[in-house]
């Protein structure tokens, strides 16, 4: 039996380096919001081309959190896949309504449905990237910027994915960009099973959002502006000292750990494009 994903494998290869990297943790003590979190938030935000990111106690309070900062809540509708089950939890608990659109041939939310799944009730576009591969943003931006409604961009599976714009010329600096950066927020998970994976749960929030990034640093900590001062109802979800001190470690081999996996993937497709197996396609707008 050939498991999905063993994460043993990279704790047998690395071993040495995680140690060493948690007791440098443990040797000073600082275990909540301390200099390893502040660093692989700069990081990762630098990573995915953002301004700023936020670190959170997991992918589905990246989710929530993202929303109640928009001020979604109970009323409202938000957009999303009618297959991303963790998703819906998310916005269920907002207090919002998930509105379902149904898929593509991709297995993402099939763009040209969703304009006629808004209501006067929508407050927010869901774009889950299923799979690794992103959703069609350019076209879910254009029925959002048509509406004025924020993307909230779910990467909980596609830590790395860039999307590339297929009317720009490949050479330009702008032709792709990593997911997360590309709508309001962006959303991951560090699960450990996922393709950045923590030794725990673990979520990052990505925006470029100067107001937005302030407002989900007090939604994570009580609403605190400083210690015992709350200016809002916040609540506790925060990325702790261990598991961003991992993380950090695992970022520098994720693009390589990425391409090993499509070349793990392309040999699959090779192998079963003639089985009765329906395999999402290789998008033209995807690296």
């Amino acid at each position: 039996m050939i498991p999905v994903f063993d994460t043993t494998r990279q704790i047998k290869k690395y071993r040495r380096q995680f140690i060493l990297t948690i007791d440098e943790v443990m040797s000073k003590g600082n275990f909540i919001l301390g200099a390893k979190v502040a660093q692989f938030e700069k990081e990762f935000a630098a990573y995915t081309g953002a301004k700023f990111a936020v670190g959170v106690a997991c992918g589905t309070d990246a989710l929530i959190l993202s929303m109640q900062a928009l001020g979604i809540g109970g009323g409202d509708e938000v957009i999303m896949p009618a297959n991303s089950y963790p998703t819906a939890f998310a916005v269920a608990s907002t207090g919002a309504r998930p509105r379902l659109v149904d898929i593509d041939g991709s297995f993402n939310i099939d763009p040209l449905k969703i304009e006629k799944a808004i209501t006067s009730k929508t407050r927010a576009i869901m774009a889950v990237h299923l799979f690794g591969q992103p959703a069609d943003l350019e076209k879910i931006m254009q029925t959002a910027n048509k509406y004025h409604l924020p993307v909230i961009e779910d990467c909980a599976q596609a830590h790395g994915a860039e999307y590339k714009n297929p009317t720009l010329p490949s050479g330009l600096r702008e032709a792709s960009k990593k997911v997360g950066s590309i709508g309001k927020i962006g959303c991951f998970s560090f699960y450990p099973t996922k393709n950045l994976g923590a030794f725990g749960d673990g979520g990052m929030i990505v925006t470029n959002d100067e107001k937005l990034f302030k407002k989900i640093k007090l939604l994570r900590m009580y609403g605190e502006k400083e210690r015992y001062k709350s200016i809002l109802q916040g609540r506790i979800s925060r990325l702790d000292e261990i598991q961003a001190a991992i993380l950090s470690f695992k970022l520098q081999y994720l693009d390589k750990w990425n391409e090993r996996r499509r070349e793990i993937a392309g040999k699959y497709r090779s192998h079963l494009e003639n089985s009765p197996c329906r395999l999402p396609p290789a998008l033209p707008f995807t690296k």
